[in-house]
């Protein structure tokens, strides 16, 4: 079938199972963008790697060493630690933990439009950490912000954490700190299953109108290695960019797909799949042709918090992850055991 001539996709409730669909998706949008902030108080700074640390027990990996020049290990992270550094000290202060998510990854971080509440496996991630910290899951602010956005959140402070099904990588690990990682996914193509001349990650690709979002790994993986395929905006990137083939929200490129605006998408395969439970007329094609690592980010030298989120993490494995999978994931991303193997400095 040529470019561009896929029907329009009908968003219909009864097509987008169980929350109302894009539209209704974008609604809520509004909803979220309208939190009021805590200033934030704390600057960075390190907390004594062993100082209060718990014992490591099940689900804690052995220690290895990263040199700093090589990136060798990017999912190496500090060693977990329940010390109250300046970090800790100032959200304890503020009485609320703030966490940049994501409110539109169905599965991951959505809004319930019947609840009004955030929900998925990122949230309830989120939660264990402000329950760990503060002592109490609702004592989180959500903030939801865009992929392109998620460090500058970091750095400008408006947020403490980011758990936004966000990759670990050697170019990141220079702009935030990551915790050890909590899910692997990899990058794969999502198009209509009418687009049968689409195979995945291959020629197949070439002329084909691709979406990603902006400051995605996806969009850096076709910088690498395209197949010829039509991935960047005009003016991409400066105030005239039309958002078209990069968006600042990865669900917008579904809308673009249903639209027939785009051909496919590339994106983490975890995100798509639960973008295929949403719109049964589109599917994966392919395998997935990256090995990728989420991981929960906090601004560069809050090296007490990563410690503690850590920490959360080291008991998160023992159970809660495994429920949350099977609350959240487990129907879309079928035969996953187990979260990744912690590594760490």
């Amino acid at each position: 079938m040529p470019s561009g001539t896929y029907p329009l996709v009908r968003r219909t409730a009864q097509r987008f199972r169980g929350w109302g669909g894009v539209a209704a998706m974008a609604v809520a949008c509004g909803l979220t963008a309208s939190l009021t902030l805590l200033p934030l108080t704390h600057d960075g700074g390190d907390a004594a790697a062993t100082s209060g640390t718990r014992g490591a027990g099940p689900g804690v990996g052995t220690g290895i060493q990263v040199k700093a020049d090589t990136c060798k290990d990017p999912a190496a992270s500090l060693r977990p630690s329940t010390a109250d550094g300046p970090s800790i000290q100032a959200i304890k202060a503020r009485g609320k933990l703030i966490v940049g998510v994501d409110q539109s990854s169905y599965r991951w971080g959505y809004r319930n439009p019947e609840k009004g509440t955030l929900e998925g496996f990122d949230i309830d991630l989120a939660r264990a950490i402000a329950r760990d910290v503060l002592g109490d899951e609702n004592a989180v602010i959500f903030r939801a912000i865009p992929t392109n956005q998620r460090i500058a959140a970091l750095d400008s402070g408006k947020v403490d954490l980011v758990v936004r099904t966000m990759t670990i990588n050697c170019k990141r690990i220079q702009q935030v700190a990551f915790s050890t990682a909590y899910f692997q996914a990899g990058q794969q193509v999502l198009a209509p299953k009418l687009a049968e001349d689409i195979t995945g990650y291959d020629s197949s690709l070439s002329g084909k109108r691709i979406c990603t979002a902006e400051g995605s790994t996806a969009y850096e993986a076709l910088e690498e290695k395209s197949f010829g395929a039509l991935f960047k905006d005009e003016a991409d990137g400066t105030k005239d960019d039309k958002d078209l083939l990069t968006v600042p929200n990865q669900l917008d490129c579904l809308a673009r797909l249903q639209l027939g605006e785009v051909d496919a998408v590339v994106t983490d395969n975890a995100l798509a799949a639960g973008q295929a439970a949403q719109d049964p007329a589109v599917e994966l094609k392919g395998r997935p042709f990256t090995t990728e690592f989420y991981g929960v980010a906090a601004k560069l030298g809050n090296d007490d918090l990563v410690r503690r989120v850590n920490q959360v993490l080291v008991d998160y494995r023992q159970g809660p992850w495994q429920q949350a999978y099977k609350n959240w994931l487990e129907k879309d991303l079928p035969g996953i055991s187990g979260p990744p193997t912690p590594l760490y400095k």
